[in-house]
């Protein structure tokens, strides 16, 4: 058994074998895109480990030969630095769920060890309730990405972000994320400091958001999908670090299919097979009409209304969602909060961004979710509504009103009696589920 292959163009094998992370890495090699030096530690390696006790044979000789490469590849303006980052890679994206550990000097600390603390962590009890949540096998094990460092923090001429090329709240296609001047990946992902919107990158840095946009054509192109792109720049030079399916959800995930059959990327039928009956029940998404007392303001992160009662910390979460909704309000979250956020209706965060830990997750639980409502001082126990579309907080508990069906689900669902050729009354769901059914014999 080989555990560690190099990551470029030539690197064979999917996602089950190499990480969903990794895999995405190959892609960007494949569209000949700018990827820092990396390997990977292959998931066998981890199920190994977990039955074992303990690293497999053979696994510690192959790791000192690729860090000894990869050491010596350099990347951009820290030619030299020699600093590398350890990053987890499951086949199913578990966005913060396990250990990362970040400029690491090969020179002065076992790769071993962080490798080995990688694979721990796939035991956590923030990953087991993630799996747990979202159906993932629990003896499915981790990829580990080890990448030459880049560094957002450089200069006045760098900084890191995040990219869909599509708005993952609404499905427009224009791309949506964000950027920080300055500072490394883990700032945009905490939401410890605000971000700004992907648009200020063309201002300040026109050669790389051209880059960028580039990028996410290319790889849109590949997946024949909306993309997700992770990206550094040092030194006015672009570095991409992350690619992966944009993954939407409800409303964003109809038009999406609707617009990429359209423009010739998929066929109607492909369209069809990628919306579930299930992204049908968040496809008509609630929001608040006007009139209400609002007592904060931030981002709409995910779409959708939640009433509950405040709670400021995770553990008071789970014990008040016993009673009743709880939306949770923080500071900002981390993957150690997953029990207070998979406990409660709705998320709210004093900062970050729509690309923050708190939003990623929100989205993928369908949580409605409001970021970066700065000066709000929530009063525990207090009733509230919250709005992810238009990102407000209000007093109390508020009415919320449903969307009209709007063009694209009509569009769809034409399509979907196109195939099977019945025009009687039926439900959405059951329209949709007739054509699936046709569509795969």
């Amino acid at each position: 058994m080989t555990w560690v292959r190099a990551v470029d163009a030539a690197t064979e094998g999917g996602p089950e074998a190499l990480g969903g992370k990794a895999h995405g890495l190959v892609a960007l090699h494949r569209a000949g895109l700018p990827v820092p030096p990396a390997f990977v530690v292959v998931a066998e390696a981890c199920r190994e480990y977990l039955r074992g006790g303990g690293m497999p044979a053979g696994l510690r000789e192959e790791l000192a030969e690729a860090v000894a490469g990869l050491t010596g590849a350099g990347t951009g303006a820290g030619r030299g630095a020699g600093a590398v980052a350890v990053r987890s890679g499951a086949a199913v994206s578990m966005p913060g769920m396990m250990d990362t550990v970040l400029g690491l000097d090969p020179r002065e600390s076992s790769v071993e060890d962080a490798v080995a603390s990688v694979f721990d962590s796939w035991n956590s009890d923030r990953a087991r309730t993630y799996r747990e949540l979202h159906g993932v096998p629990h003896d499915l094990g981790t990829a580990v990405i080890v990448q030459a460092m880049v560094f957002g923090d450089r200069d006045e001429r760098s900084g890191t972000g995040v990219a869909f090329s599509r708005d993952p709240n609404t499905g427009g296609a224009e791309p949506f994320g964000d950027v920080l001047f300055g500072h490394r990946g883990e700032a945009v992902v905490s939401g410890r400091t605000a971000t700004l919107p992907l648009r200020a990158l063309a201002e300040r840095e026109p050669a790389v958001w051209r880059g960028l946009a580039d990028a996410l054509r290319r790889i849109e192109g590949h997946y024949r999908d909306a993309c997700y792109l992770e990206f550094t720049f040092e030194s006015g030079e672009l570095w991409l670090l992350q690619a992966r399916p944009g993954r939407f959800a409800g409303a964003a995930a109809v038009r999406l299919a609707v617009d990429l059959a359209e423009e010739g990327a998929i066929t109607k039928a492909e369209a069809l097979l990628r919306v579930s009956p299930q992204h049908l029940q968040r496809a008509r998404t609630p929001r608040l009409a006007d009139g209400h007392e609002i007592l904060a303001r931030g981002i709409g992160a995910c779409p959708g209304v939640a009433t509950g009662r405040i709670s400021t910390t995770v553990d008071e979460a789970v014990r008040m969602a016993a009673d009743g909704p709880v939306i949770l309000v923080r500071p900002e979250t981390s993957p150690h909060d997953m029990s207070g956020l998979a406990a409660a209706a709705g998320i709210v965060t004093e900062r970050g961004g729509p690309a923050s830990h708190a939003a990623v997750v929100a989205r993928a639980m369908g949580r409605p979710a409001v970021v970066g409502v700065g000066g709000f001082e929530p009063v525990p126990g207090e009733l509230v509504t919250i709005d992810g579309t238009s990102g407000v907080v209000v007093r109390g508990r508020a009415p919320a009103v449903e969307d009209a069906a709007g063009p694209h689900l009509d569009r769809l669902l034409g399509w979907a009696d196109e195939v099977t050729g019945d025009t009687g009354p039926r439900s959405e769901a059951e329209r949709l589920r007739a054509a699936r059914a046709a569509l795969t014999g």
